[in-house]
């Protein structure tokens, strides 16, 4: 049980350590079973105003594009990693799928952010073969108490074979 455990785990920081942007903003990924958390952790960088302080508008709209992106790429990695389809280490070893792009996003900031980490969860709406909608909510000490959320489409990567 503990090898199936690590395989997931050494996919999905395989997935997340092939983008450098998500190492950049210290983005990291809590797995559960199949479902993701986003966690991203308070660095003073990470403030867009001083005076209140707040964290800034762009690290909170990255954060919820990652997370979406992120949570819909393991979605189709998930399924052929537990069918053994996918060898986790071949992805650890660098041969990592095509992620999806975005099309258009979308983002609602509902109240502040905090000087403190902040957590994302995104549900899938769709996810066909060439179309994904996601939508993704952040919070930070309560999980009821969204301070923003976004809405995404995304072009899904050609699966070929």
């Amino acid at each position: 049980m503990q090898v199936v455990k690590q395989r997931r785990d050494e996919a999905l920081n395989a997935l997340v350590s092939g983008v450098p942007y998500i190492g950049f903003l210290g983005i990291t990924f809590d797995r559960r079973g199949d479902e993701l958390t986003g966690v991203l952790a308070y660095q003073d960088a990470l403030i867009g105003n001083p005076i209140l302080p707040a964290l800034h508008g762009g690290a909170t709209a990255a954060f919820l594009e990652v997370t979406a992106i992120i949570s819909l790429s393991w979605s189709m990695l998930w399924p052929e990693i537990e069918s053994g389809g996918a060898e986790a280490e071949a992805l650890a070893a660098g041969q990592m799928p095509r992620l999806p792009k975005t099309i258009d996003f979308t983002v609602d900031y509902l109240r502040t952010g905090l000087p403190r980490d902040a957590y994302a969860r995104a549900k899938i709406n769709r996810s066909g073969r060439r179309y994904a909608s996601v939508h993704v909510e952040a919070w930070q000490d309560n999980r009821d108490r969204a301070f923003a959320q976004a809405t995404g489409h995304f072009l899904m990567p050609r699966r070929d074979g």
